[in-house]
């Protein structure tokens, strides 16, 4: 389909919304709030952390839905068959598809586990599930793990697996198909074959450093990952990093017993395990056989971890250096002898064990377009032997009317992958590495790095084709804020697998699954608004703006210091911020997630926020991405107010959780414009423009404070909102209303105590 049949065809459904009572522009945010806050529960802070470690409640089976007469319904008489040597995982997976009807389907079922499958093919109403070599004449076609088929034939269904991994996913699958569906129904005509698409697919726990409860571990291969990396910043056996930054002075140690324990764990839910190594190398031959020393010891005491990441932020040559912070170092030197640190790795890990996968990280070595050859270079010495991890999207670079920029953390505003990544990809394929990974976000993102997952679902898609289409054969799909359950990661699920329903089909069933039947449209209406808006929003990078706006501060003149000071002391007040991130005005979050301007009015902070954009340009495609969020919202509010009773909580949180994504364009682009305005009157003395400079500043408080009071309530709704555990909560309730204090005493202090000074 081209452009212009897109636009026409969508053009098609926003008229006939405006004939089916859909039409957007009805409900504004206020009048939406006034029904749905009521409805919804205030939330302490880390609520959702109690809550899917207890186990979130599954999603409930429609009473209104019946089953069609091309279905097949599965009801109390049937019985999940598994071989009595089936693996602990697949086991596990059968108890989960038990407990998943029992719970949510209201349907009570046994699992049986004979010595032989036998003459299963005469029973009725069984659910038989195995791998190819247990199930003569099925699973031909399956050719790797994970793979498994999927046939329905009156009152039987047959999971086949490649292997005890590819009919475990199978189960999971199942449940899947019983959630779009809200009831345990399946068609009569079911037969697929899936083959996984990517050999690895790993997260980091959404609830903490190593916060894996079981019901939590339970989620993850419902949602299609095979894999977690763990213990972040620290070696599983506990040796310390390199200091300063990962010494035990720093980085927390593992409670004695941890990591045995969750590897334990996740081998029940058919989970593998990566972890880190962390060294300093020198190359001295002391430097080296300490080196050996940690591998052997490590691939020695955990035999189960399926891996090693060696990411350049703690695995490092002689010193480290954050992303294109290398000053003058000869970054190929630097290349030569950090791969011949991980080469050292890979060669004492594969004496103990060959199948260990050694993934060598290089994200530090800088990604910006113009690091093209370097990074290319990065391929042509990493030892065959590893897997190269390459991070997807950061650098890929982006223009706005004629203003060339690029992405500078993880982001979604661009598919990607990167100019750089592109060119390592290319130069990996001459090579003979077993595969290529990549660190690719899939459904959150460091760009608004509070939200559990980030409505834009077309824009998400694109990025898993983009995947597909560069042959990437494993991801590490999240970084610190991690995976919490959510609608998008379930579609990502289906996309890890071929033979997935068609975008929109697939978004239909979880349009009406979320907000009710006869809302589809309007909720596909506003995921493609959404997933316009982010495709224009101007990347900042991991700062303010995206992050925390809703909670970042507007400073008038500059505040009373809120905590401890060094203005006057021997220490320097600087080096002891930036080591400490705190700034004593506002001492709630790191320093750099609020807009610090230049009291001494010498020069506009927000120019070096922005970076790579002149202001105006800036603002209008900030402006631009809130108001296509605002179109969208139209139709979602709707949709929400139109969800029958059964579903409304649900909806109405959807809702405000993509409200608080436009509040955050919406601060952010204020805070911009408060800046220009404060510099402003800063350098008028005209009596004239001081007036109008502060009515405008006036305006912009008022607004703020609005949007501010609507985070407020939405925050107080949503435990998950301003979380990412790499520095837990970076706003709460709480730290908005501190927000709320400072734009109050602006405006019934600070200002008119201005207006008495000036004498306006």
């Amino acid at each position: 389909m081209n452009t212009f049949q897109k636009v026409f065809y969508f053009g098609l459904i926003l008229f006939f919304l405006s004939f089916v009572g859909a039409a957007p522009g009805e409900v504004s945010e206020q009048q939406f709030e006034a029904k749905a806050l009521p409805a919804l529960d205030v939330e302490e802070s880390y609520d959702f952390l109690r809550q899917q470690t207890e186990g979130l409640p599954p999603a409930p089976r429609d009473p209104g839905m019946n089953r069609h007469v091309d279905e097949i319904e599965i009801d109390a008489g049937w019985r999940i068959v598994i071989p009595t040597n089936a693996s602990l995982a697949l086991v596990t997976a059968s108890e989960e598809l038990q407990r998943f009807l029992k719970d949510a389907m209201q349907v009570q079922i046994m699992v049986e586990r004979p010595a032989q499958l036998g003459n299963w093919r005469d029973r009725q109403q069984i659910i038989v599930v195995a791998t190819r070599d247990k199930l003569p004449g099925y699973g031909e076609s399956l050719k790797a793990s994970k793979d498994y088929q999927i046939i329905v034939s009156s009152n039987t269904v047959v999971v086949c697996g490649f292997d005890d991994r590819g009919a475990m996913y199978g189960l999971y699958n199942l449940i899947m198909r019983f959630k779009l569906r809200e009831g345990p129904y399946l068609p009569k005509n079911l037969s697929t074959a899936r083959h996984s698409l990517f050999q690895a697919r790993m997260t980091l726990s959404g609830l903490g450093w190593m916060d894996w409860p079981d019901r939590y571990l339970a989620t993850l291969p419902l949602y299609g990952f095979d894999a977690i990396h763990c213990s972040i910043y620290r070696n599983p056996n506990n040796a310390p990093g390199p200091e300063p930054y990962w010494g035990d002075d720093v980085m927390r140690r593992h409670k004695p017993g941890e990591m045995k324990d969750l590897l334990r764990r996740t081998a029940r839910f058919g989970i593998d395990c990566y972890a880190p190594l962390l060294y300093q190398y020198t190359g001295t031959p002391e430097n080296i056989e300490g080196l050996r020393k940690l591998v052997r010891e490590n691939v020695t005491e955990f035999p189960e971890i399926r891996g090693y990441i060696l990411l350049t932020e703690g695995f490092f040559y002689k010193k480290w250096f954050g992303a294109g912070g290398q000053g003058n170092e000869d970054l190929r030197a630097w290349v030569r002898e950090w791969s011949k640190a991980v080469g050292i790795a890979a060669d004492e890990a594969h004496k103990i064990n060959p199948k260990v996968e050694i993934l060598p990280w290089e994200y530090n070595i800088a990604f910006s377009p113009d690091q093209v050859a370097t990074k290319a270079y990065v391929m042509t010495q990493l030892p065959e032997s590893t897997i190269p991890l390459l991070t997807f999207e950061n650098g890929k670079s982006f223009e706005l009317d004629g203003q060339k920029g690029h992405l500078r953390d993880y982001a979604i505003n661009q598919v990607g992958p990167a100019e750089v990544t592109q060119a390592q990809i290319l130069e990996a394929r001459k090579r003979n590495f077993p595969a290529i990974y990549s660190k690719a976000d899939t459904f959150a993102s460091w760009q608004f790095g509070t939200f559990p997952y980030l409505p834009f679902p077309y824009q998400w898609y694109a990025r898993y084709q983009a995947l597909e289409e560069w042959k990437i054969s494993g991801t590490l799909e999240t970084w610190s804020y991690g995976f919490k359950p959510n609608w998008v990661a379930e579609m990502r699920a289906w996309y890890s697998w071929s033979d997935a329903p068609p975008l929109d089909d697939l978004l239909r069933k979880i349009a009406r699954r979320e907000f009710g039947a006869g809302n589809e449209d309007a909720v596909l209406a506003a995921w493609k608004h959404f997933s316009e808006a982010i495709q224009v929003y101007p990347d900042t990078g991991p700062n303010w703006g995206s992050c925390n706006a809703v909670a970042a501060p507007m400073f008038f003149s500059k505040p009373n210091p809120r905590a401890m000071t060094l203005s006057h002391s021997w220490s320097d007040q600087q080096q002891w911020s930036g080591q400490s991130q705190l700034n004593p005005a506002w001492p709630y979050v790191p320093s750099r997630l609020i807009f610090w301007p230049d009291f001494t009015n010498k020069r506009n902070a927000v120019d070096g926020y922005i970076r790579f954009f002149t202001i105006p340009v800036f603002q209008k495609y900030l402006k631009l991405s809130a108001d296509r969020m605002e179109e969208g919202l139209k139709f979602y509010r709707q949709a929400a107010l139109n969800a029958p009773a059964s579903k409304q909580k649900l909806a109405f949180r959807e809702v405000l959780l993509a409200e608080q994504l436009q509040r955050m364009m919406r601060s952010e682009y204020a805070i911009i414009e408060f800046e220009g305005l404060r510099l402003a009157l800063a350098k008028t003395t005209v009596a004239a423009e001081q007036r109008d400079l502060l009515e405008k500043m006036t305006g912009l408080l008022r607004e703020e404070r609005e949007r501010t009071q609507s985070s407020w309530e939405t925050a107080r709704r949503d435990s998950r909102l301003g979380y990412e555990w790499e520095q837990d909560y970076i706003y709460t309730p709480d730290i908005i209303a501190e927000k709320l204090k400072l734009l109050d005493d602006t405006l019934n202090n600070q200002i008119p105590a201005y207006r008495r000074k000036i004498n306006l």
